[in-house]
């Protein structure tokens, strides 16, 4: 009954979140939320002893009586992947819940590359999971805005005893990242990044070495680069030299182009100003934005870029295909991505096809105007965590969270069974292998099944350290220690700027990703002459979409919260 009222009160939020749905919301990464909805949470149920679970329930951490909760796990309909909802690794969570907490798991599969999109269609239906994961804020916000949304404060401090886990592991700063400054309601938590990496470089090294060539240190050295792949590319593809791309971008260019773009931006930008245009994580409105895409508008007018890079949209494996084929001299992209997925990796894929000395390697080489390479990292945030209003058991989806969280846990998830997805090393260190069946992790480090955590994080400091570069079966350690080193150097971490709930930004999260990329997209394919034009046709187009209210009133409310300073603390 409880799912049949809410979808009719939510049959309307469709007309407005679904017409802007259709595609990925971003990708692994996302910027801060800017709060938390002002609405009160009485609409979700005022307190967490309402909801039925009071911790006298438990008995030892067990509940007397079964409860069955549903969590969401992105299906990323890898080739040769495990199903999502029943492998080695959901069964270790569903044993080890019923065992410690007397909770049956069922995990519902929601496609990646939509994952907006198949919320937004479960909320407003009442069928969404116990415990939904998102990179979309703004999502959350709208439901909670019409009573979709539990308020998860009162959980969090009522239940603190009983998720020393969660706690020790996210943190206050986690937990609370989007709690609202006036109203205290907290609609979901933010998972936490065990490391900050973010986007590298990668150039192909056997390419560097046919054409005597140094790796790129600079924006010139590696422009130079480029036009000696495209020049040479018979002497480098042979028969399959008109498949040659010297440089390849995706539809997504603000990502795939981030350290490029941010390295036109000054590294003394005030924290305001970074805040202010900042809901676009994708730096479309930021100053030094524009001339960044003018170099990749010249680039593309060049012949230096993939001609089709704006057709092949999430989920799309055509240009990873091209990579493994070895027709792609350089990209930009999630700081480790050339070494995921085991055999089917694109570095593994690439050496089978080519020869054993064919490898991406990252490259330091977008300097800023310093003359150093700084990156533009959020905080310590990930994938946000929310419980819609038709979860019957918080508790119990709480003790989940907790369980989840804790680092034999996560160690377990990420590294599987010792001879079988994993070895150890003379060191101490963990060292991956290529696992089979049910065994195989559709993620990087099953981040799909540690849902508070991105990134490797054995029990062990010390062994993560060193298992770090080992964490990709097949791949050469020193190829990944060099990416993880290059992906840290110059980090500019970003900063919790809470002010509250932004009005414009409801509802607006894939309008204005969607009017974004378009704009990206069409200036670098723009010819030279008409690039100017392009470019600010596009980005008044964004800005009157909704994109400059939300600079407005991101403006008014930080001068409204920290009055007229420039640097949070």
């Amino acid at each position: 009954m409880k799912k049949k009222v809410l979808s009719i009160l939510l049959a309307g939020a469709m007309v407005m979140s679904m017409a802007a749905c259709g595609g990925d919301s971003g990708n692994d990464q996302s910027s801060a939320a800017s709060g938390s909805s002002t609405g009160s949470s009485s609409s979700a149920g005022s307190s967490a002893a309402d909801a039925g679970n009071a911790s006298g329930e438990l008995v030892d951490g067990k509940f007397a009586e079964t409860r069955t909760i549903t969590v969401e796990v992105y299906n990323r309909e890898n080739d040769g992947g495990s199903d999502p909802t029943n492998n080695m690794y959901t069964e270790y969570i569903k044993k080890g819940m019923l065992e410690d907490h007397n909770v049956q798991v069922e995990f519902v599969s929601v496609p990646r590359w939509t994952e907006v999109e198949q919320i937004n269609n479960l909320l407003a239906a009442g069928d969404a999971p116990d415990i939904c994961v998102t990179y979309d804020y703004p999502t959350i916000q709208t439901y909670a805005n019409m009573g979709g949304v539990l308020d998860l404060a009162p959980y969090l401090e009522e239940y603190k005893s009983e998720l020393p886990n969660l706690w020790d592991w996210l943190g206050e700063m986690n937990l609370y990242w989007d709690k609202d400054p006036e109203t205290g309601t907290v609609w979901g938590i933010e998972a936490k990044l065990a490391t900050s990496n973010r986007i590298n470089t990668f150039v192909r090294k056997d390419w560097l070495e046919a054409l005597n060539m140094d790796p790129p240190t600079n924006k010139q050295e590696f422009e130079e680069m480029l036009i000696a792949f495209r020049d040479n590319a018979d002497k480098l593809l042979g028969d399959d030299a008109a498949n040659m791309i010297p440089y390849s971008v995706s539809f997504d260019v603000g990502w795939r182009a981030a350290t490029l773009i941010e390295s036109f931006i000054d590294p003394a930008i005030s924290d305001r100003e970074y805040y202010v245009n900042g809901f676009d994580d994708r730096k479309l409105t930021q100053e030094g934005t524009k001339e960044a895409i003018r170099l990749l508008n010249k680039w593309y007018n060049e012949g230096l870029l993939w001609d089709d890079f704006a057709l092949y949209k999430s989920g799309d494996s055509t240009e990873d295909d091209m990579m493994k084929a070895g027709y792609i001299g350089a990209f930009t992209h999630n700081w480790d991505y050339p070494f995921r997925n085991g055999e089917d990796s694109i570095n593994a894929s690439l050496q089978r096809i080519v020869g054993d000395n064919a490898a991406y390697i990252a490259v330091d080489c977008f300097e800023d105007k310093n003359g150093n390479y700084t990156k533009f990292v959020p905080g310590p945030i990930d994938r946000k965590i929310f419980f819609p209003s038709t979860n019957d058991e918080p508790l119990a989806c709480m003790l989940y969270l907790d369980w989840i969280s804790d680092p034999e846990h996560i160690e377990y998830l990420q590294i599987g069974d010792e001879g079988v997805t994993h070895n150890v090393l003379a060191d101490g260190a963990v060292e991956t292998v290529a696992a089979t069946g049910d065994a195989i992790q559709n993620s990087g480090m099953n981040i799909d099944y540690t849902i508070t955590c991105n990134g490797l994080k054995l029990a062990d400091e010390e062994k993560t350290a060193i298992s770090r570069a080992h964490n990709y079966a097949g791949i050469d350690a020193a190829i990944v220690q060099s990416a993880d080193e290059i992906a840290q150097t110059d980090m500019k971490v970003g900063k919790n700027v809470n002010v509250g709930a932004i009005a414009a930004e409801e509802g607006m999260g894939t309008v204005l990703s969607e009017k974004r990329d378009i704009v990206y997209d069409n200036a670098v394919k723009a010819p030279v002459a008409d690039f100017d034009k392009v470019w600010d046709q596009g980005v008044q187009d964004y800005l009157d979409a909704g994109g400059q209210a939300i600079m407005d009133e991101r403006a008014e409310k930080w001068v409204a919260t920290y009055g007229d300073v420039d640097m949070l603390p």
